[in-house]
């Protein structure tokens, strides 16, 4: 029987992110092919007692996710910005006036934030206002099936999109790396390109399978309130995304922690969507995801089970 970890990973700008049990380790192929390599001894296992708490766990989770992963994401971007136009008027201004490195932290919240923002308005404002065309619905629950639909119909139509552009396509490239690695590593397989390049793309216990389930279950957890005013329903989505995460989160671990024909149904859906979200990398690709998983596979062996 294959090992199950709880390493992830994350696809970045011409790099990748790996998150082990006791640290993280993020690799970047820099523009002169050479391997940028950043440790961070900030691992998945929390010292807080809270975080460690059933439905909790998920929420924290997620957003330590979230955080993290707009940070790595803006640190591999940075070996790049020589090849980014010139600032414009205003950016040249606010860089006058604040200084480089200022400047250069007002950006990455920038980008946080709308990194943050975008979700929120495409799959919550968006579906919810959508939603409010079939007030003529009575039942509670079809309007929700119909608002949930239209939610996972936007988040379909927004992957499908995205992966026609050809840097997003390097990226899903890297994706399909970071799986194919783990993979490896899960049949107790060497690290080469050549063990790796053979693994399958689609893991079952992947992100992007995790925010399809959100999708779903927000559904259900939202058929049961029952507010027809627009705004308030956006407001009541937004208070209730901890509980629909923290469900999520309990169900794909239960989901990840089984083979049968019930958790392979369960998974489906998920695995799916990585059609979309993960392409065959080439063999510079793995040497990354190869070189970041490294990094973070801990010493006691158990402590990376899932």
């Amino acid at each position: 029987m294959n090992k199950k970890t709880t390493i992830g990973g994350q696809a970045l700008l011409e790099g990748i992110l790996m998150r082990g049990p006791e640290n993280t380790r993020i690799v970047v192929r820099k523009p002169n092919k050479e391997l940028e390599i950043k440790d961070d001894p900030i691992g998945t296992e929390k010292k807080n007692p809270i975080a460690k708490i059933p439905f909790i766990r998920g929420v924290v989770n997620f957003w330590d996710s979230m955080k993290y992963g707009m940070s790595a994401l803006n640190y591999s971007a940075s070996f790049f910005d020589e090849e980014e136009e010139e600032l414009t008027k205003t950016e040249q201004w606010l860089n006058n006036k604040l200084g480089k490195e200022k400047f250069d932290k007002l950006l990455i919240t920038f980008a946080t934030v709308l990194g943050v923002a975008m979700p929120v308005v495409l799959f919550i404002f968006l579906p919810t206002i959508l939603a409010g065309f079939f007030e003529n619905i009575e039942s509670n629950l079809l309007r929700n099936l119909v608002e949930g639909l239209l939610r996972v119909t936007i988040f379909l139509a927004f992957v499908i999109i995205t992966s026609k552009q050809s840097d997003v396509r390097r990226t899903y490239m890297y994706h399909g790396a970071e799986h194919k690695t783990i993979y490896c590593y899960e049949k107790g397989l060497p690290l080469t390109v050549e063990n790796v390049r053979k693994q399958s793309c689609h893991h079952p216990r992947c992100g992007t399978s995790f925010m399809f389930v959100v999708m779903i279950i927000s559904i259900l957890v939202f058929s049961f309130f029952k507010w027809t005013n627009p705004v308030v329903r956006v407001l009541m989505r937004l208070a209730l995304l901890p509980v629909v995460v923290g469900i999520s989160y309990e169900f794909n671990r239960f989901v990840g922690r089984h083979d049968n024909w019930f958790t392979n149904l369960l998974r489906a859906p998920g695995m799916f969507l990585q059609n979309f979200t993960t392409v065959e990398p080439d063999d510079s690709m793995i040497e990354v995801a190869i070189a970041a998983i490294e990094g973070v596979i801990p010493e006691n062996k158990e402590k990376d089970n899932w």
